[in-house]
């Protein structure tokens, strides 16, 4: 067998060797280049709000309610401004108070306290746009109650899971799983992608890092499933490829309205990462999936 011989060792156009520093920097430069990312300060403040949704979910739960419907209505005033830059011109005011009320409904309510919070958005929505000026009306409506449903309704489900007996282990199984998704996906793709998923909505996002999403997710949901929910591994393995799929979802789907309006980020709230929603994109889509199979598979106590 054949020894690999050792890298050589980068140098300078005068023929001396470049310091090791220097090296280093480059080389994490062009993973951050490959990434898309500043991939140091992305870590850094990735870690930073996984702490915080640990501490949320292990001290009390409201606290987490309150972080989620914040960063949600945030992501909607995100997607109408991106939609502004169009010439559309969807009500902030109904939009954002109806995502609240949908988040808080869902917690407190239900489904079915939910569904009504829905609606009653939906109607505020078309009524503050209809007492401005007639022309492009249905459009903004319809832009309105595209945001009323993504990312406000689809969010609501995961208040639907926080708010059970058991929601704290939930609610951080649907966290854990879809982040896991985020992270291997993105981990597999840097590494080892070479064939592209779909190269006109999103051009670094490859099979390979699906791939690597679907192992992440399935280790993650077992023990997340088996440990806090006591369900069993079948569970634990269905449960991760579905969000593997929904989350890849999500995420192209967020793509697909940032090339429509032109923008690489919803904004840049979050170093490293963008806006709101483009942390959001994967998790807003995998609510419903996780609260179904849970819903299904996994009896809540007491119910």
């Amino acid at each position: 067998m054949t020894d690999t011989p050792p890298p050589a060792r980068e140098t300078a156009a005068d023929g001396s060797p470049i310091p090791q520093t220097r090296a280093e920097a480059r080389v994490t430069q062009q993973v951050s280049s490959r990434a898309g990312r500043n991939l140091p300060v992305a870590i850094g403040v990735g870690v930073l709000l996984g702490a915080l949704i640990v501490v949320a979910h292990v001290w009390r739960k409201e606290l987490f309610l309150a972080l989620a419907t914040v960063a949600v209505c945030g992501g909607v005033w995100e997607i109408i401004q991106a939609m502004r830059r169009s010439g559309a011109d969807v009500p902030v005011v109904p939009a954002v108070l109806g995502c609240a009320g949908m988040m808080l409904s869902a917690y407190y309510g239900g489904s079915e306290a939910l569904a009504v919070a829905f609606l009653l958005s939906c109607a505020l929505i078309m009524m503050w746009r209809g007492s401005d000026s007639i022309e492009g009306a249905a459009a903004d409506v319809t832009r309105g109650f595209f945001v009323a449903a993504y990312p406000s309704l689809l969010a609501g489900f995961a208040m639907l899971l926080l708010a059970a007996p058991d929601g704290a282990w939930r609610s951080f199984t649907f966290m854990a799983v879809t982040v896991s998704s985020d992270i291997g996906g993105y981990a597999a793709g840097v590494l080892f992608g070479r064939h592209p998923m779909a190269p006109t909505i999103s051009p670094k996002k490859s099979w390979e890092g699906f791939i690597g999403s679907v192992l992440a997710c399935v280790a993650v949901a077992i023990v997340c499933a088996t440990q806090g929910l006591h369900a069993p591994v079948w569970v634990g393995v269905l449960l991760g490829v579905l969000v593997a799929c929904s989350a890849t979802v999500g995420d192209l789907a967020e793509s697909t309205v940032k090339r429509d309006h032109g923008i690489k980020d919803m904004s840049s709230i979050l170093p490293g990462h963008g806006g709101l929603m483009d942390r959001l994109d994967s998790l807003v889509v995998s609510a419903p999936v996780v609260w179904a199979v849970l819903v299904v598979f996994v009896p809540i106590p007491g119910g």
